[in-house]
């Protein structure tokens, strides 16, 4: 809010300097969370996955183009494509989940297509944009298919730019197509009075005269008219623009009005063309209101749809949607002031009034003649039978998952592992501890069901008779490991699960996990387990080998705790294999997080007094013999294991490929900056390490950081994996053509050559000591580049933005460059730049063109910035010569450009017979100029303009496949 109206006595804000602020809240009684949008409308909303509001309102639109949504069916996927990996099949998931869920449907795999990634999804896009990036995308996916063409059908408009001379007979025309219009809202108070001013004739005269071909400059009338509009036309209205007096962007929130019918040939047809086909009918009727709430810099949209043009509305935000009247979804979103009753109509208060920040944002017309058409039916004979049994198993298996969850509060899951679980996982998928759950056999079963019930299932799973079970309860212990801490009770095996499940829940066990203990005879045969007493110890072996480097588990024993380490030896290495007495070493594995824990076992000392308790975990090996000339990397246990909790598999990847994996490599996190450059250059068979650069990874952009790992810049391997406190298992990787130290003594410059004599620019790397002067650059760059002739003097320009920014001095330090955000161009200095009379000018030439969807006096600069000696007394129409010959541009081109003198980015047309350098008293051409002749002219060599979209601050918008 403006100070200056906080402060108008007449507005009422403040009173006795007192700002008294009063919130209407009234809660709406169908924000019910047990809303069923299904139920209540027919339609379901989308998901939200951070700030895709705006993604979600415009899908819906789509979907509910029908026509659209048929030809997005019939493009051609197969059932071997991924929805992640394309754009067709994600956008087929996601309408047919549309149109046959009943419950809120996502859009991660439609994003996950895009190739965008989290922060992509946390970043709001502009509408419009999305828009048309997307349907160019699918566009391009419908070529060469039945459906190719379905969006120009749909979407694509054709206008007629024309330039009419008054005094002359001479008219220049130009058709171009447009898949949505912009129209201005401030100034207009409807639709109708937007087409009014995008049609409206522009006077060229007096310095802004037209160059007609052969007749020179004349007065002329400029403007658009439609040859033909789309059957579905989309209508962007202008809600944000540029505020040059507060330097940013502002949402215009003021009234506008939309018709629901709109009469495009009103007033005998005044927005069409002379060309325009007038027995088509233009008459549309408005089929969805896309909306905006609160500020430039982000808020939220939603979209009101009348999905099959009836009179009923549809609220879609985001996953609810509701029934809307008519009022709310037109005349509501029309913006502008409100004013809220008066609380004591006896005073004479001024009534207070405030805008209202939700308004419409983008409108969508179906025209009358093309509605059976376009709001068509679609049902499943439109699908590809393999999309709908793909899509059909999807559905059955999120009702499954659904029906499971609803029950989940019934049943319980019951993990069973058994020692043949510990010994093909121990060594293959884990090496600390005993198990990894995920990976065991799990049982799902009512919660009241009997143990001994269940355990009638386990005889049946295992072959074990219900006698020949014992059970084992697993227990969170302080050091956060887990291990089996106690075997069930006779009493317990008589409870239900759930009982058990809440015994299990007080050891800290998240579910029910259990070790299923099962002795076998020699006949290989189950017998009944050993008696267990409090005597007996139930502990886990695991055999290393360091000749392999290899850990695996090789059973379990019950020892007594007043026993000795030294009385089961000869059972050891019987379950070894080893000779009976083949002399080892044991050592207890207490814990691995944060740091291993692994402590020799003292062989002599009983296990009570080694602090062994059930469930623990020995490793044990052959005694290492000293002298005995045998050399391992790991020579004993705790050595192995410390290595296995630091070790992990980097992905390396090139700077030119950055989302490819090219290799990995095993590593260990203590591995120091030689170690690394030693395994990639020995992988990719280079002898000398120190030319490989390292590069770390941002784990959030998914993207190489800008800066490379310094030469021995850092000491571990874990250092240059950690960004912003995120572990990321990528680096990346370059080849250099000399050693990183002695390049780092040098300063790297990519320099562009620009020929004076053709268009060809050649990228040239130029590296020096950093105490170098621009001079040596010049000289090092005369070597490599053409030159027109040997004594050729060149010179070094910044250039950003197109514009020339600084002219260094061939005396400047290259350490002082900043090449990171502007670009250095070098290029000859032609002879007559040499020669400057006294009262010649050397001038800065800029291409621009005007920013149309802002103020008209914003320029937008493009192309190649370039010098340009102004001689005395020399006319515009001189200086065009010398332009033209210089840039080789045609006769029939050259004659649509304009010439404009410009000051801190404000164009002042010139005419032919203007001087020049009148205009130009500056001499110095070292620093940035904020004067410069301008070309005005379109930019042929930019791809298809985002110029349109209005909300500057945001990211642009891309997709990726």
């Amino acid at each position: 809010m403006p100070l200056a109206e906080l402060y108008d006595p007449a507005r009422g804000y403040l009173v006795n300097d007192t700002c008294v602020v009063e919130a209407d809240i009234s809660v709406r009684k169908d924000m019910d969370w047990s809303y069923d949008s299904k139920k209540e409308t027919g339609y379901v909303g989308l998901k939200n996955q951070g700030a895709t509001c705006y993604m979600n309102s415009l899908l819906q639109t789509l979907y509910h183009i029908s026509y659209f949504r048929k030809a997005v069916y019939h493009m051609p996927t197969t059932e071997n494509d991924m929805p992640s990996g394309s754009i067709p099949l994600a956008l087929q998931s996601l309408f047919y989940k549309l149109q046959y869920s009943d419950t809120s449907v996502a859009t991660k795999e439609l994003t996950k297509s895009f190739g965008w990634d989290t922060y992509d999804s946390f970043m709001q896009h502009d509408v419009q944009e999305l828009n048309r990036v997307l349907c160019e995308k699918l566009e391009g996916k419908m070529k060469g298919t039945i459906v190719e063409g379905t969006i120009q059908q749909l979407f694509e408009g054709h206008h007629m730019n024309y330039i009419e001379c008054i005094n002359v007979d001479y008219k220049s025309t130009r058709k171009e197509s447009f898949y949505d219009l912009q129209l201005d809202v401030k100034g207009c108070k409807d639709v109708y009075a937007s087409f009014d001013k995008y049609v409206e004739v522009e006077r060229l005269e007096g310095d802004n005269k037209y160059h007609a071909e052969n007749y020179g400059l004349q007065d002329a009338r400029k403007g658009v008219l439609f040859i033909d509009f789309p059957p579905v036309l989309q209508l962007q209205l202008k809600r944000f623009e540029y505020d040059f007096t507060r330097d940013t962007m502002v949402k215009i929130n003021d009234r506008y009005e939309f018709p629901l019918q709109l009469d495009l040939d009103r007033d005998n047809g005044k927005y069409l063309s002379p060309e325009a086909d007038r027995s088509i009918r233009n008459f549309y009727t408005l089929h969805s209101v896309l909306v905006h709430s609160s500020g430039v810099h982000g808020g939220h949209y939603y979209a009101y749809i009348r999905p099959t043009l009836s009179n009923q509305w549809f609220k879609f935000d985001d996953e609810r949607v509701s029934k809307e009247d008519p009022k709310r979804a037109l005349e509501e979103q029309y913006g502008g002031e409100e004013e809220l009753p008066r609380i004591n109509p006896g005073f004479n208060h001024s009534p207070f009034k405030f805008t209202k920040h939700s308004n419409a944002y983008m409108l969508v017309y179906v025209r009358e003649s093309d509605k059976d058409k376009i709001i068509c039916n679609v049902d499943e004979k439109d699908i590809a039978e393999h999309l709908r049994m793909r899509l059909k198993k999807e559905q059955d298996e999120k009702e499954l998952k659904r029906k499971e969850k609803a029950e989940a509060h019934l049943y319980t899951t019951i993990k069973v592992a058994c020692d043949e679980d510990l010994r093909e996982q121990i060594g293959n998928n884990i090496l600390f501890d005993l198990v990894d759950y995920d990976k065991v056999r799990s049982f799902r079963v009512q919660i009241q069901m009997p143990f001994m019930v269940f355990k009638e299932e386990i005889a049946k799973e295992f072959g074990i008779p219900i006698q020949y079970q014992r059970f084992w309860l697993w227990a969170k212990r302080q050091n956060n490991t887990y291990r089996p801490n106690r075997a069930l009770t006779p009493q317990e095996e008589a409870q239900s699960v759930g009982l058990l499940r809440e015994v299990s829940t007080k050891a800290n066990n998240a579910e029910l996990k259990l070790f299923l203990e099962l002795e076998m005879g020699q006949d290989l045969r189950p017998i009944p387990p050993p008696e267990k007493s409090k005597e007996n110890l139930l502990l886990f072996f695991k055999l290393y080998e360091p000749s392999n480097e290899k850990l695996r588990y090789v059973g379990r024993l019950f020892v007594k705790s007043s026993g000795k380490p030294e009385d089961i030896l000869v059972k050891l290495n019987e379950m070894a294999g080893y000779a009976p007495d083949q002399d080892i070493d044991m050592f207890e594995e207490i814990k691995f997080v944060p740091n291993v824990m692994c402590e020799r076992v003292d062989k002599k000392s009983t296990f009570f007094g080694s602090q062994l308790e059930d469930g623990d975990i020995i490793c044990f090996q052959k005694s290492v013999q000293t002298g005995s000339g045998e050399r391992y990397r790991y020579p004993d246990v705790p050595s192995f294991l410390e290595y296995v909790h630091n070790r992990l598999v980097v992905r390396f990847r090139t700077l030119e490929k950055p989302k490819e994996d090219e290799f990995s490599l095993e590593l260990t996190k203590l591995d120091t900056y030689d170690n690394v450059v030693e395994e990639v250059a020995q992988h990719i068979g280079l002898s000398d390490p120190s030319k490989i650069r390292l590069t770390s990874h941002n784990c959030y952009s998914q993207q190489p950081k800008p800066q490379s790992i310094k030469y021995r810049g850092m000491e571990h391997l874990s250092d240059m994996l950690i960004h912003s406190n995120q572990t990321s298992d990528i680096l990346y990787y370059e080849v250099l053509d000399i050693p990183l130290p002695e390049l780092q003594c040098l300063k790297t410059l990519k320099i562009a050559f620009h020929h004076d004599t053709n268009d060809e620019v050649v990228i040239h790397t130029i590296r020096l000591p950093r105490h170098s002067t621009v001079s040596d650059v010049i000289n090092d760059l005369k070597s490599k580049v053409d030159l027109s002739h040997p004594d050729a003097e060149l010179r070094l320009l910044e250039i950003f933005y197109h514009k020339i920014y600084k002219i260094f001095r061939v005396s400047e330090k290259i350490e002082n460059i900043n090449d990171q955000y502007c670009a250095l161009r070098a290029e000859e200095v032609l002879e007559e730049e040499k020669n400057l009379g006294p009262h010649d000018r050397l001038i800065h030439v800029y291409h621009f063109l005007k920013d149309t969807t802002q103020n008209q006096q914003q320029v937008q600069n493009f192309g190649h910035p370039f010098l340009l000696v102004i001689h005395e007394g020399e006319t515009l129409t001189e200086v065009k010569l010398r332009i033209q010959k210089k840039l080789q541009v045609p006769d029939e081109e050259f004659s649509k450009w304009k010439f404009a003198f410009l000051s801190f980015g404000r164009p002042e047309y010139l005419q032919d017979s203007d001087i020049v350098s009148a205009r130009f008293q500056r001499r110095d051409i070292y620093g940035a100029w904020e004067q410069y002749l301008g070309l005005e002219h379109t930019d042929n060599a930019s791809k298809r303009s985002n110029a349109a979209n209005q909300n500057r601050h945001e990211k642009a918008v891309k997709i990726y496949d």
